[in-house]
């Protein structure tokens, strides 16, 4: 039994091990090992195993399965940023040759371009990769497509194969060594490898009605491998974690991060479960919104999810392949440690400076007769929030130009600009074209289609 760091009050700290030695014993796995991540630090690890008195260190290594896929998405999305391909790229473009050419690199990282879930021919996590030597190989001819392209989420490890090789393709080496040379060493993640590394945990397949046990094997996936080859440990991915939460300029920035973890394909519904963005998997529990990813191989259960609203993050790894849901715990120690611990609001602080031009547009704007309210925060950013819940509003980013982009919501990405009469008085803003006044529908405004000349009157 571990519990190396004492960041948490003891009270959590015994809580999350509850939660370990619980999926441990009821899971019938040999064991478990996990970690809780708050604010980009990791502040406690627990593990629980079959051995008494033992148990496994943060620093042993698990298979993560497709955990791998987030990395995999990271180094596509770095060649995005770098300008060596666009999302909206056919992968014939820059890797020509391959049954799935119409596809686009960002339905590839979404799973949503309507590629087969498996391979054919024997179950490939479980066999070595030199059976499949060739890109080929990884879907069946004529049957490589389960659904028309770019209509509906349907995951495909061959997907996130040919994604590896397309890593390989604009780089001119193997995936592995791109990933340990551009993501992993400048992370410090040097216990994070293609294939295992003492110390770690063999793999184990437990018998369904009697507590007996048969070893897994441990295969090399070859081709498949982007698709769930990796092994790591909870303080690597740890430090995985952080790096999701708030980005690294030296390996991809924040606002890329987030651009991963919007809704490609769905969710459907204000009742939505799941999603997936480019790389991560969404998930929506008792109304928090997780994102990370969760993986299987058999021998191993991991999962890795942040909440951003908390944040925390939380890792769990397993060396069984069924049985104890490592994946369902990372989830749960996220929620143990925020409701023993909620997350502390930021001091409120004044602004460190103001614009008077600025300052001068804060207070109410009407949308019609709709009313709104405009306020002022740091970097002379906006927000614009309606009086009635439910309607639209959003924050705004200050661009160089004047203009403000907005950020969320219905306005995500469209142009806020203020209007300015011949005196040099704000007139009204132009919101994607919504105008918003200082008046509802005030008779000297520049309201759309103009005002009838009776004005307000009663009926």
């Amino acid at each position: 039994m571990t519990d190396q760091y004492d960041e948490l009050l003891p009270t959590t700290r015994r809580a999350l091990l509850h939660q370990v030695a619980v999926a441990q014993a009821e899971g019938r796995t040999p064991s478990m090992v996990a970690a809780v991540v708050r604010d980009g630090r990791l502040v406690w690890s627990g593990a629980r195993s079959m051995i008494d008195g033992h148990a496994p260190t943060a620093d042993v290594q698990y298979r993560i399965g497709s955990l791998t896929k987030t990395f995999v998405a990271v180094l596509v999305l770095r060649l995005r940023d770098e300008g060596l391909l666009d999302l909206a790229d056919p992968l014939e473009r820059h890797l020509p040759g391959t049954p799935a050419g119409g596809v686009t690199v960002a339905q590839l990282l979404s799973h949503s371009g309507g590629l087969a879930a498996e391979t054919p021919g024997p179950w490939w996590e479980r066999t070595d990769g030199s059976l499949r030597p060739h890109l080929d190989d990884i879907l069946e001819p004529g049957r490589e497509f389960k659904h028309p392209t770019g209509r509906r989420h349907h995951y495909s490890n061959p997907g996130y194969a040919l994604l590896g090789a397309l890593v390989e393709r604009l780089r001119g080496e193997p995936w592995g060594e791109v990933l340990r040379r551009e993501v992993l060493a400048p992370l410090g993640m040097d216990r994070t490898t293609l294939l295992p590394e003492h110390p770690h945990a063999g793999g184990f397949a437990v018998h369904p009605w009697a507590d007996v046990m048969l070893p897994e094997p441990l295969t090399d996936t070859g081709l498949l491998g982007p698709a769930g080859q990796l092994w790591s440990t909870v303080t690597d991915l740890a430090r995985w974690a952080a790096f999701l939460a708030g980005g690294d300029g030296k390996v991809l920035a924040a606002d890329t991060l987030a651009e991963m973890r919007r809704p490609a394909v769905g969710p459907d519904g204000a009742d939505w479960s799941s999603g997936y963005g480019l790389g991560l998997q969404l998930a929506n529990r008792d109304g928090r919104v997780l994102y990370g990813h969760t993986g299987s191989m058999p021998g191993f259960t991991a999962g890795l999810w942040v909440s951003e609203s908390d944040g925390l993050a939380a890792i769990a790894l397993s060396n069984a392949t069924s049985g104890a849901s490592a994946q369902q715990l990372a989830a749960e120690l996220i929620r143990v440690t925020a409701e023993h611990e909620p997350r502390l609001p930021e001091p409120w602080r004044p602004l460190s400076s103001v614009d008077e031009e600025l300052l001068a547009l804060t207070g109410p704007w009407y949308w019609g007769a709709a009313p709104h309210t405009l306020r002022l925060l740091a970097d002379r950013a906006l927000e614009l929030a309606p009086s009635k819940p439910g309607a639209r509003g959003s924050r705004f980013r200050a661009e160089p130009d004047g203009t403000w982009t907005g950020l969320d919501n219905y306005y995500a990405g469209e142009t806020l600009r203020v209007v300015r009469a011949a005196d040099g008085s704000a007139s009204h803003l132009d919101l994607g074209t919504f105008v918003f006044t200082r008046e509802p529908y005030g008779p000297a405004d520049a309201v759309p289609g103009g005002m009838d000349p009776q004005g307000w009157r009663a009926y």
